[in-house]
């Protein structure tokens, strides 16, 4: 589970994206390779000593039509609101200039924890330029090379003390589901649709949120928590208008969610952003529902619902186990199938299946269709087992990791969707080598 999220600071040219990457290129979990997820270079995960954060490049966050000064400010404001430790980077080379003094000012009265990294000392004379970054008041500056990967252990080391003891979880005990989407697609209105349905009881129970867009409530007599995204404290066309920053919004609203709901604008139809965000949810391992919303003002004969769903298949393959429901958060039509429709993914989130039926289906599916020799070579499995859920996630015990061809477990993965009631979420299949 994720301890928190950290944010890289600082002035243009002082190796924040260098930093970024090498961090990011210190995780050593398996990288997603499904087809057709858009990635999104300014965040990622960094795994330190068996615990990981979520670490944010602002430097990657551009703001059209603001002067240079203010495209930093906002940056900086960016980080303050997101992060819960900031990484506040600085050159070696340039040693302190006045833009970093103004940034130490602004982050000082953030009241969050600081690191201060001074980058780009690569030999003796430069890593004695520390001593300079004391007038910054921030603390001990600590000595990188985002370059040479020179002293990010003490600086990971760091972080980790700061960030806050318990994992980023979701809620325990009740079904958490947040709404996701780029601006403007109806998240709002449909959280207020969901809301006004008829035996939903608002809690008014104090110290029941941990932020303002997170709502308990009551539907049919079981608990739930519904996240809206759409929820942007500092409101302002620059704040509005940055595709990333709402993508940051997403992802922490996704981490305390069990199942999200994808939203789509029926007016506007599919856009690329939509491929950002739904890309969240499914490499977050969250159950995902598609909400075509706006679904009143589509102009609509018998075949236009046919042909909406074959386009979002088209455009989200990787998506393909997600329920797609059409609904007007205006006129709350269709509104009364979620709840319903997001405890069956929820339940199948949780399934677990056990392990001599697991293998009666991994064994049939390969009597059908038995993979294909590779460089003479073929395949062998020998052992299923399902070590966890949220997602249900399945290890193939097999002669050799690299024979297990992608085709391959996207043939298993769906053999294991026709057994099993895996709505809406997705399925982790990892291959590991016999001992």
């Amino acid at each position: 589970m994720l301890r928190g999220t950290v944010a890289i600071v600082g002035r243009p040219n002082v190796g924040k994206s260098t930093i970024f990457n090498r961090l990011i290129g210190q995780r050593k979990s398996i990288v997603d390779d499904t087809p057709g997820v858009t990635r999104d270079r300014i965040y990622g995960e960094v795994e330190w000593l068996t615990q990981s954060f979520r670490l944010i490049d602002t430097g990657g966050i551009q703001i059209e039509n603001q002067d240079f000064g203010d495209e930093i400010n906002m940056q900086v404001d960016i980080a303050i609101e997101e992060a819960d430790v900031i990484l506040f980077v600085t050159s070696a080379i340039e040693g302190v200039t006045s833009d970093d003094v103004a940034i130490a000012r602004k982050l000082q009265k953030s009241k969050k924890p600081i690191v201060l990294a001074v980058n780009k000392t690569d030999n003796e004379a430069l890593q004695m330029m520390q001593y300079d970054f004391y007038q910054l008041a921030l603390g001990d500056p600590m000595v990188v090379s985002g370059a040479h990967g020179i002293g990010f252990g003490d600086v990971l080391d760091k972080i980790m003390d700061l960030l806050p003891e318990k994992a980023i979880e979701p809620y325990e005990g009740i079904t958490s589901f947040c709404c996701i989407g780029r601006p403007n697609v109806g998240k709002s209105s449909l959280v207020n649709a969901i809301l006004k349905e008829d035996r939903v009881i608002v809690s008014d129970v104090e110290g029941t949120t941990r932020d303002a867009i997170d709502t308990p409530f009551t539907y049919n007599d079981q608990e739930y928590m519904i996240i809206d995204t759409a929820g942007i404290r500092k409101r302002g066309k620059i704040y509005e208008n940055i595709e990333k920053y709402s993508i940051l919004r997403a992802l922490s609203a996704i981490d305390r969610s069990n199942v999200a709901l994808f939203l789509i604008d029926g007016e506007k139809g599919i856009r690329d952003q939509d491929k950002h965000v739904a890309g969240l949810a499914h490499e977050a391992g969250k159950g995902v529902i598609i909400v075509y919303n706006k679904w009143d003002t589509v102009e609509k004969d018998e075949k236009t619902m046919h042909k909406i769903e074959q386009k979002i298949r088209n455009e989200f393959v990787y998506l393909s186990y997600a329920p797609i429901v059409f609904v007007s958060a205006k006129t709350h039509q269709k509104v009364n199938q979620l709840i319903p429709l997001i405890d069956e993914v929820h339940d199948a989130c949780c399934l677990r299946v056990p392990t001599n039926v697991l293998n009666d289906v991994i064994l049939d599916a390969q009597m059908i269709n038995p993979p294909k020799p590779h460089n003479g070579r073929q395949l062998r499995i020998y052992y299923a087992a399902q070590v966890g859920v949220e997602p249900p996630t399945i290890v193939l015990f097999v002669n050799d990791p690299e024979l297990f061809h992608f085709s391959y477990k996207r043939y298993l993965e769906n053999k294991l969707r026709e057994a099993f009631m895996f709505t809406g979420t997705p399925i982790h299949i990892i291959a590991r080598q016999r001992a």
